[in-house]
């Protein structure tokens, strides 16, 4: 799976481990910043990441902060991303089966290491459950489509 990866200096730490969890299951990764943890801001970062799964360019994505509340928000301002914040197993699971998240936000301050592995292998592992569940994704895009719309 391709996935695009970004964080904020508060979560730069989880991210480099990330990037070594997503490498050794195999996934194809787009590091896209920050590079160090010197204080940077969060939004365009997250937006970067959102647009490369919108794009097509990426499968989906993780963006990664302190609590990983504001890179929630960031994304999820990019029309066509479904961020969710899941900062543990069961959330992470409902994200995917239930709200076909494509970007899973998470909390460098809030995860440890070991807990994040696990988190991003069952956000990548589980599948999105469909029925009743589509016509709830249909229903939030077509707010997003007229939310859009009437900005134009």
């Amino acid at each position: 799976m391709r996935i695009a990866i970004g964080a904020d200096h508060a979560g730069f730490a989880l991210k480099q481990h990330l990037l070594g969890t997503l490498a050794r299951l195999g996934h194809d990764v787009n590091d896209r910043g920050t590079h160090s943890e010197a204080s940077v801001d969060y939004p365009a970062i997250c937006a970067d990441v959102a647009r490369l799964v919108v794009s097509g360019q990426a499968d989906r994505g993780i963006v990664v902060g302190g609590s990983g509340q504001g890179e929630q928000i960031a994304a999820n301002k990019i029309e066509g991303i479904r961020a969710a914040l899941c900062n543990d197993l069961y959330l992470a699971r409902l994200a995917r089966e239930h709200n076909d998240a494509n970007v899973l936000a998470i909390g460098g301050r809030v995860v440890a290491f070991g807990l994040a592995d696990e988190i991003v292998e069952v956000w990548l592992a589980t599948a999105f459950a469909g029925g009743r569940h589509q016509r709830r994704i249909d229903q939030i895009a077509e707010i997003e489509r007229q939310a859009v719309s009437s900005r134009r």
